[in-house]
């Protein structure tokens, strides 16, 4: 069973229903890709302009550290708008342990709005609709050891923009942090357990009842770390707002395309987009 944490943000989900052996090919996949020749990797490199594929996805964004992920993000959902292209072929069992981890984490997803949505006295099928048919993207990421980590950065301290993310720690090396009341916690793996996050999306969506959290990743000196991260994107009737029967709605309402656009400026210029969407309100009705 689920139970949600009284302030949704960051949360470590056991018991959530996934095939152990689904995670596991998912696991060893990931493994198997990072360990391939640099040339291999390659194979399925981003083209110019473009963010799927293999690279370095945040170079230019660690505020003068040195950029120490490498990555692939891949569309895995819907199914028609994948591009092949970029999904590798070696390892032989990639393509496949993807596929079904991506129907594993849809499913999961549902799962989790049925939950979300008793918490927040909203319909099912309010917020599950907000998901539905809509793009999922898996990210998988690696940060190879450092003997100097005080130089490098993992993935610099950002809010997530879309709506759910479902992280799967490859390994149990630490380096996930997330920031509260100022500070910096680290968010260690459990065995078999998957890390649920809150993205900007899902905070409009909630009219800021869940909060996406500020989070980074640090590189280890020892050893390296691998994550398998599934971002899922959500709008209701192609925009971006609050859903109703929340109160009165504290971001404005903005297209789907219009946010993507906004949120991606926003992240290359280091700043939050969500906060430019906020409804201002008078001293009395603001969180305390």
């Amino acid at each position: 069973m689920f139970r949600l944490p009284p302030t949704t943000r960051f949360f470590t989900l056991t018991n959530h229903g996934v095939e152990e052996s689904v995670a596991q090919d998912m696991k060893d996949s990931t493994t198997q890709f990072f360990r391939l020749p640099l040339d291999k990797k390659k194979a399925v490199a981003t083209k110019a302009g473009g963010v799927e594929g293999f690279g370095h996805h945040f170079l230019g964004a660690s505020r003068g550290k040195l950029d120490w992920a490498e990555s692939l993000v891949l569309k895995t959902q819907l199914m028609e708008e994948r591009s092949m292209e970029f999904w590798p072929a070696d390892p032989a069992a990639f393509r496949s342990s993807l596929d079904k981890y991506s129907l594993e984490m849809s499913k999961l997803t549902s799962r989790l709005l049925a939950f979300m949505a008793s918490d927040l006295g909203v319909e099912p099928e309010a917020l599950a609709g907000a998901f539905r048919g809509k793009k999922q993207t898996v990210a998988l990421h690696h940060y190879p050891p450092c003997q100097h980590p005080d130089k490098v950065l993992g993935i610099t301290p950002h809010h997530d923009g879309l709506g759910l993310t479902l992280l799967l720690h490859v390994d149990d090396t630490p380096g996930l942090q997330v920031r509260r009341d100022g500070r910096w916690f680290p968010l260690d793996s459990l065995p078999g357990a998957l890390v649920i996050n809150v993205g900007d999306m899902l905070q409009i969506l909630t009219n800021g009842r869940y909060k996406s959290p500020e989070h980074r990743v640090l590189a280890d000196a020892e050893r390296g770390r691998a994550t398998a991260v599934v971002f899922q994107e959500a709008c209701v009737g192609g925009m971006v707002r609050p859903l109703p029967g929340l109160g009165d709605a504290r971001y404005r309402a903005i297209e789907y395309a219009e946010y993507f656009e906004g949120n991606y400026t926003a992240l290359a210029e280091g700043t939050r987009f969500v906060d430019s969407l906020q409804i201002s309100v008078t001293h009395d009705e603001k969180e305390v």
